[in-house]
């Protein structure tokens, strides 16, 4: 049974006077991509303003909610529906437990504002409502498991007012956040490092009191990231680091979120995040087993359940329910939910977003270097 999802509402914050230009740019996604199956209508609320020049009325309309656009919309959202209510990690319960929060409408930009003060400042009643003495803030930007109760002890034994969990950075990476330091006190910030660089794991913890006194102190900048505005206070609250030693990925490219799949195809790396002690749980699905058809070459892959094999599966990675038919060819590549690679097709270096049909005898061919992205309804991306 196909699950279809209510239409709602939902707030987007625009930059006041360009709220046409917002509702412009989504009315031609909608055209473009298929964001139309999801997103029905944009709507700028106005009012009508009443005015005489020349001894006529003048009737105009003006934004009645100025930097605000409605969008209807009926989204499964992934996440969303993933956690649902909490209940798989036992966390629908009256007390604590589960809270989905809204963000921005801005998102995680490159080089940009993870934790965006007005993100903070808009969830202030949460913050001031719960009885935790302690917040734990992080993104979704990293994949790394980690125990944070350490992370926990470390602040509670040390003088430091925000504990910062850090790593040693693999790559060059634009995107990851730099920390420069005296000991292990962070004195600066900086977008961007370098192989072998301390760098920002995006998840540190806080006295909740001295976050909603932070929120009160740079609620004039709340455009900006906290550490942002953080940048010339670090005189007076120490920031200290918790460096992490385990795997670490950075994903803020369709390239870095190859690359760090990819890796997990090597046993080293997925069994240091794959731990016993601190086993990752994910959401169940009653799919059958995965089943390899005579005639299927399958190496180095992970394959999931429900998936139909009658081709050659190299160095890959396959979601849910994909069928692979006869002399089909997928080679170093991702290949998401629901999808199908039609005969004779090659597919190498991509990523397969979900539920796309590969027609028989198409080749999709990425790089190294510049992984191909084929969206639904069979929009590339190289």
């Amino acid at each position: 049974m196909t699950e279809v999802a209510e239409k709602r509402f939902y707030v987007l914050r625009a930059v006041s006077g360009k709220e046409a230009k917002v509702r412009e740019l989504l009315e031609a996604e909608m055209k473009n991509t298929n964001l139309g199956q999801y997103v029905s209508q944009v709507v700028i609320p106005t009012e009508k303003i009443v005015t005489q020049r020349g001894g006529k009325k003048v009737i105009k309309e003006r934004p009645y909610l100025p930097g605000y656009v409605l969008v209807e919309a009926a989204l499964l959202g992934s996440l969303i529906d993933h956690l649902g209510s909490g209940k798989d990690w036992n966390l629908d319960r009256k007390s604590g437990g589960l809270f989905i929060l809204p963000g921005s409408a801005f998102g995680t930009s490159h080089t940009g504002a993870r934790f965006l003060l007005r993100d903070l400042i808009s969830n202030r009643p949460y913050l001031e409502r719960t009885d935790a003495e302690y917040v734990l803030l992080s993104t979704s930007n990293f994949v790394f498991n980690s125990d944070l109760t350490e992370l926990l002890d470390q602040h509670l034994e040390s003088d430091a007012d925000i504990t910062m969990m850090t790593y040693t950075t693999r790559y060059n990476d634009r995107d990851v956040v730099g920390v420069e330091l005296d000991g292990d006190r962070v004195v600066k910030t900086h977008n961007g490092v370098q192989r072998g660089d301390e760098a920002s794991l995006d998840c540190f913890i806080i006295k909740r009191d001295l976050l909603i006194d932070m929120l009160d102190w740079y609620r004039a900048t709340d455009y900006l990231d906290l550490f942002e505005a953080l940048h010339a206070d670090y005189n007076r609250v120490k920031v200290r680091t918790f460096h992490f030693e385990g795997h670490v990925a950075s994903i803020f490219s369709k390239n870095s979120y190859y690359q760090a799949n990819m890796e997990l195809l090597n046993p080293m790396p997925a069994n240091e995040l794959f731990t016993p002690e601190r086993s990752i749980k994910t959401k169940a699905h009653d799919t059958a087993p995965a089943k390899f058809e005579i005639g299927s070459k399958v190496s180095n892959s992970t394959i999931s359940a429900g998936c139909r094999i009658r081709g050659s599966v190299t160095g890959s990675i396959l979601g849910r329910n994909v069928i692979i038919e006869r002399g089909a060819v997928v080679r170093d590549s991702i290949v998401m939910e629901g999808c199908i690679v039609k005969e004779g097709s090659v597919v190498e270096h991509a990523i397969v977003d979900r539920s796309n049909i590969i027609p028989a005898g198409t080749e999709l061919r990425g790089t190294r270097e510049e992984i191909l992205l084929q969206r639904k309804n069979n929009k590339r991306v190289a």
